[in-house]
């Protein structure tokens, strides 16, 4: 996605429905990125949802495990997640809360759901690091509901706005230079048309969590638990078929090589086997 054309409308180039899965202690979720269908779309390696009123699909958690070189992004639709991390950091995630976390040179951290019943629902987004950052100090940007500002679309619905800018100028409270992202949360109602500026630098995708939208200006269809991939272009144009809620996330490619070791995202295997090193020697 390198085109540097402008006036030209995104379509859906490559979608999924993810493939069932599950992580930490037996949490049960859908893996929309970080698949054999879609590895990943550049800058983002994973992206997970997971919904469930049953306790026994998420109150195994996510026990102590390490990252390093990559930003996690765990944005909550309902329930409570305490995170603890072995800097001292402590803290709740509740309903409608975001924690952008960059784990930098390192950090060993737990997950775990504050509650014993109930849904649990949102979404986990790793976002890659450039090599130039990957060995910084790990740093937390948290914003519960009430400080993430909401667009109000007269009569038709409503933008949450996590990152980036919105066409109307509101602006979410995340700051990353490192990859300029758009996080957008959007509620319309049906028939209502969505317009949204993503700049051509930018790689984004659409994420439908209910109802049907159409993408473009050829109307392609993208229903409830499908992700789409935008082609190059530098705008987005969605009309709701119905009442429905998407997210809208994009962010600068950084066009780097990527070597993946389980919980490590570094550019070369050499720097992979020295995070197994660090860590196994107590060095995070």
């Amino acid at each position: 996605m390198n085109s540097q054309r402008t006036g030209i409308t995104r379509t859906i180039v490559q979608r999924t429905q993810g493939i069932p899965a599950s992580d930490g202690d037996g949490v049960k979720l859908t893996r929309i990125i970080g698949s054999q269908e879609i590895n990943m779309i550049d800058p983002f390696l994973l992206l997970d949802a997971f919904s469930s009123n049953d306790q026994a699909d998420y109150i195994g958690g996510f026990p102590d495990h390490p990252h390093r070189g990559f930003e996690t992004v765990t944005y909550l639709l309902a329930g409570r997640m305490r995170h603890k991390d072995n800097a001292g950091h402590e803290g709740v995630i509740e309903a409608g809360g975001v924690q952008w976390m960059s784990a930098g040179r390192g950090i060993v951290h737990s997950e775990m759901p504050e509650q014993e019943d109930g849904l649990l629902k949102g979404f986990q987004l790793w976002v890659n690091l450039p090599s130039t950052e990957k060995m910084t100090a790990p740093k937390y940007q948290e914003f519960p509901a009430s400080e993430i500002p909401v667009e109000t679309m007269a009569d038709v619905g409503t933008i949450t706005v996590i990152a980036g800018t919105t066409d109307a100028g509101t602006t979410g409270p995340v700051k990353n230079s490192h990859t300029d992202p758009i996080y957008l949360d959007i509620q319309l109602s049906s028939g209502a048309p969505f317009q949204q500026t993503v700049p051509t630098t930018l790689s984004g995708f659409i994420y439908v969590i209910t109802g049907n939208v159409k993408v473009g200006e050829d109307d392609e269809l993208l229903g409830k638990g499908n992700l789409g991939v935008l082609s190059d272009g530098d705008r987005v144009h969605i009309t709701c078929v119905d009442d429905s809620r998407f997210l809208l996330i994009a962010g600068k490619q950084l066009n780097e090589p990527v070597a993946r070791g389980g919980p490590f995202v570094m550019n070369t295997k050499q720097e992979i086997q020295q995070a197994f090193q660090d860590y196994q020697h107590g060095r995070f």
